[in-house]
């Protein structure tokens, strides 16, 4: 029973460390070219991983973005796709402007947020 619960707590942080992966786009791009998105058995792998965007498994994951990268893998069109390293780098820049504009745009919420509570602090006095 012990080694059970060792192999799940393996199994468990292989397939994690496995899915967070997926959010590099050129590791992608390494996989597509060495012929692991033609492979049926690493497709339906793909497939089986979905669970982690349930919420009690989702909420380990530190690049969430992965997600979204998996769900695209699910479409053999995007698969093959990625065969292309222009096409890998044209999804890092895209990340890359996403975390920019997050960040600016997080940036802002918390300073508007600031400002409200110094508001409030002030009018309470």
């Amino acid at each position: 029973l012990q080694s059970d619960d060792t192999g799940n707590r393996l199994r468990f942080q292989l397939e994690l460390e496995f899915v967070q992966c997926l959010a590099n786009p050129n590791y992608l791009n390494f996989l597509a070219q060495r012929g692991y998105f033609k492979d049926k058995a690493f497709v339906n792998y793909l497939k089986y991983l979905l669970y982690w965007k349930e919420p009690e498994y989702a909420k380990y994951l530190k690049y969430p973005q992965c997600l979204h990268m998996l769900e695209l893998l699910q479409y053999e069109h995007f698969r093959k796709e990625l065969v292309n390293a222009q096409c890998a780098k044209f999804i890092d820049e895209q990340q890359i402007l996403h975390w920019q504009h997050y960040s600016r745009k997080r940036m802002r919420l918390q300073q508007a947020l600031a400002e409200q509570q110094q508001q409030n602090n002030t009018s309470v006095k």
